[in-house]
């Protein structure tokens, strides 16, 4: 058994080595097209941008990525609220998909400081529906948390929260994370993961011109690295995060989580506590969906109710505060 398994990893070494040796053909066939959107100044440097949808009076939806991932991510979601008539806006954070490097280090108060400049630089005033994937609910709650005058709401999809950083389990998989993202910041520089990329390098259930870009990105040493550098500042985000303050219960947080919520009940009311702090929260569980897929084709229809949610939670009527019974009257004497 040991001796096939030795055989079979001398046979991908030799098929990598190949590869390379040609020049990566594989990785540009993988796409090399023209760029959605459009790049950015924001002082000296550029970010990617990718805005879909008519501007309307609705609040304008505005997307992070998860760790590695970037605009791309988004391409059903986005397509399907545009056909929805909502607008919405994806980018690329510093030095992944087609954005410049930034300084390091590449924290949640420094994403967040790069968003605000990206849309603001755009013209896009706000108010924002905030949606963050995975780690991006870090950046998320940083934003805002910092810029609460232009927040109309958050969506959160199998988002991590800054308070699991305190979960000693949370501990484990972060450290782990963070060095496995080194290696693959490593491999994709050798060229390793380019000759996979066609294969694996959309996990999501990705179309057209979005497809091709996660698939090229996959096996990019840059955007690699940059991503690596990313999930290492993770356990400093989350306390600048919690630092920085929680949630406004009065805005309306919608939570979407993937995977079924047998044997995983605590991560999952972990995930769900911004929902049901909010006044105006919802929590929805896609038990077919996972980590990845839940924003793809099969999936994305939950991530659109969530946003659609949010939004006529904003445009609803506040509930009254009920009023303190009156005191019964004293007995006659």
């Amino acid at each position: 058994m040991l001796k096939l398994a030795l055989r079979a990893l001398a046979v991908v070494i030799l098929l990598v080595l190949a590869y390379i040796a040609i020049g990566g053909g594989l990785g540009a066939a993988a796409g090399h097209g023209k760029m959605r959107g459009e790049k950015v100044d924001i002082g000296g440097r550029s970010l990617r941008i990718v805005c879909l949808g008519e501007a309307s009076g609705a609040p304008l939806v505005v997307f992070e990525s998860g760790a590695f991932g970037f605009s791309a991510d988004w391409g059903v979601v986005q397509d399907r609220l545009a056909a929805k008539g909502l607008r919405s806006c994806s980018y690329d954070r510093a030095g992944l998909g087609f954005s410049d490097p930034g300084p390091k280090p590449r924290d949640a108060a420094a994403i967040a400081r790069d968003l605000d400049a990206l849309l603001r630089a755009r013209g896009e005033a706000g108010p924002y529906v905030l949606v963050g994937h995975s780690m991006a609910g870090l950046f998320v709650r940083q934003f805002a948390v910092t810029h609460p005058d232009r927040v109309a709401g958050v969506v959160l999809v199998d988002a991590a929260t800054p308070e699991a950083i305190y979960s000693p389990m949370a501990t484990v998989f972060v450290k782990r994370f963070a060095q496995a993202s080194t290696l693959a910041g490593w491999g994709a520089s050798a060229g390793l993961f380019k000759p996979l990329a066609p294969l694996i390098g959309d996990r999501i259930g990705l179309t057209g011109e979005a497809k091709a870009e996660k698939q090229r990105f996959f096996g990019s040493g840059p955007h690699n690295r940059w991503a690596a550098e990313e999930v290492r500042t993770w356990p400093h985000s989350a306390e600048q995060v919690l630092k920085a303050g929680g949630y406004d219960p009065a805005w309306p947080v919608a939570v979407v989580t993937a995977g079924p919520e047998a044997g995983r009940e605590d991560w999952k009311r972990v995930q769900a506590a911004p929902a049901t702090a909010s006044r105006a929260g919802s929590v929805a569980h896609v038990a077919a969906a996972g980590h990845a897929t839940l924003l793809g084709v099969r999936h994305a229809a939950a991530i659109v109710a969530a946003i659609e949610g949010v939004l006529a939670a904003r445009s609803a009527p506040a509930r009254p505060t009920p009023s303190p019974p009156e005191p019964a009257p004293a007995p006659a004497a």
